[in-house]
């Protein structure tokens, strides 16, 4: 956290958190219809690579939330919001996939 505001590249940052967030909601929606279809292997190797894009995303995100907690002024963004709902969106899907895989391995 180093950077001076001015020199970080906060564009940047935002994509690599939407990226993060749409490849999390890719894997889970792969691993249920795996699920769906009985693969738990590959729903459990599809659930593995959505965390790891979540753990990714959330470490960006922890890393902007920490800088405004350090008091570097954060400019809101339609970019910001954008980012914001994406991982919101993300998590959800995380939550949800996983329940839905459990009642799939519960009925099947």
């Amino acid at each position: 956290m180093a950077e001076d505001n001015k020199d970080f590249d906060w564009e940047t940052l935002c994509f690599q958190m939407i990226t993060a967030a749409g490849s999390v909601k890719s894997d889970y929606i792969e691993a249920l219809q795996a699920a769906k279809a009985g693969d738990y292997d590959k729903a459990d190797e599809l659930i593995k690579s959505g965390d790891a894009s979540f753990s990714t995303g959330h470490d960006l995100h922890t890393d902007l939330v920490q800088r405004e907690a350090s008091g570097e002024k954060i400019e809101v963004t339609l970019l910001m919001t954008h980012v914001e709902d994406q991982m919101m969106a993300a998590e959800t899907v995380r939550l949800l996939v996983n329940e839905l895989i459990a009642l799939y391995r519960r009925i099947g």
